[in-house]
């Protein structure tokens, strides 16, 4: 008969749950500029909704509105004191994004920094990424 020794186990312990990373972030100055925009606002469900939709030479184009309520899918965090809110069909787009606020003089408005993105179209209003090329149209204002 085998003797077997009965293993004592000491408790592996958990990680303390983190907090998962947001999907983008803004920079101060995307901050700042969005809480210019909405300094009259009382609604304290007012944020930024970021979105991706199919368009442009390279496929997809990026959208932003001031945003009041939730959609069912919406992923919704908070980065640089504003609130977010990200569809689930735009989270994969846009993971590890910056969106800034650009002045200069030739014009000024909000960008986005992607990493997902591996190309642009000349006009420099729509993108694509590695797992879709997008579906090419013509280049629209």
């Amino acid at each position: 008969m085998l003797n077997q020794e009965t293993a004592t186990s000491t408790p592996v312990e958990k990680p303390a749950t983190e907090t998962p990373a947001t999907p983008l972030v803004l920079t101060d100055a995307a901050a700042t500029k969005f809480r210019d925009l909405t300094k009259g606002e009382t609604n304290p469900a007012i944020g930024l909704r970021v979105y991706i939709i199919s368009g442009g030479c390279s496929g997809y184009r990026y959208g932003m509105m001031v945003e009041e309520t939730a959609n069912a899918d919406d992923q919704i965090f908070e980065t640089n004191g504003v609130k977010v809110y990200l569809d689930e069909k735009s989270v994969p787009l846009v993971v590890g994004s910056s969106v800034d606020f650009v002045d200069s003089l030739m014009g000024a408005g909000f960008t986005v920094e992607n990493p997902n993105s591996v190309g642009g179209c000349g006009c420099g209003s729509s993108f694509r990424t590695a797992e879709s090329a997008g579906a090419p149209s013509a280049c629209s204002h």
